[in-house]
């Protein structure tokens, strides 16, 4: 069983994925944690968000970033892979480890933004999980301080929406539902609600198939 989520950034759709493989008792992987590391490593030494070429040969390095690393969260590195990511060089170089965890013979729950249309689009589930750009931007606030990090709204709304706008046209893999995905707007629910509402939707599918 293959679990597709989707979804524009501070969707909660992490949560959500990590909470149905828990749930289904299957292996998880976070793809933009990969397009994190490959801009981390270009954070630290010096590499051109701004250039395609070093942008892919930085992918090279994923697997010797620390999983762990809290700056893999910081908005620096967040907004360097939002660019890098819209690069077709750099999503063909990260395909390959991401179709290979979804073929897995354990099953598999992955997130991202092109699961369900580029990386698993035979997935047994499909969920597309949004929420409005201001509550995206207030939980990424909270998310940000939470960690000791700074976090100001404004800002912080203007990046969600300029990161939609980046991940929604660019021309590899853009970020849309698929056609046969479930829509999760999560705007209006804690994540005890949008985690039970993920499950049910997942369980329907699964009854149907």
């Amino acid at each position: 069983m293959v679990i597709a989520v989707d979804g524009p950034a501070a969707s909660g759709k992490g949560t959500i994925a990590r909470a149905l493989a828990r749930h289904f008792g299957l292996p998880h992987m976070d793809t933009g944690m990969l397009y994190r590391a490959v801009a981390l490593s270009m954070f630290r030494f010096g590499g051109d968000p701004g250039n395609e070429f070093e942008a892919v040969r930085a992918c090279e390095g994923v697997a010797q970033v620390d999983p762990g690393d809290p700056e893999l969260r910081s908005e620096a590195v967040s907004a360097i892979a939002s660019r890098i990511s819209a690069y077709p060089g750099v999503r063909s170089a990260l395909l390959e480890r991401q179709r290979g965890f979804a073929a897995s013979s354990d099953g598999a729950v992955l997130d991202g933004r092109d699961i369900g249309t580029v990386i698993a689009p035979h997935a047994s589930a499909k969920l597309f999980v949004t929420a409005s750009p201001e509550v995206r931007a207030q939980r990424r606030v909270r998310e940000l301080l939470e960690r000791g990090m700074p976090g100001h709204y404004e800002d912080v709304l203007i990046d969600i929406r300029a990161r939609d706008e980046r991940d929604s046209h660019r021309q590899a893999a853009p970020l849309k539902q698929a056609s046969d995905a479930d829509l999760l707007d999560t705007s209006d629910m804690d994540i005890d609600e949008a985690i039970a509402a993920a499950i049910r939707l997942v369980e329907a599918r699964l009854a149907h198939a």
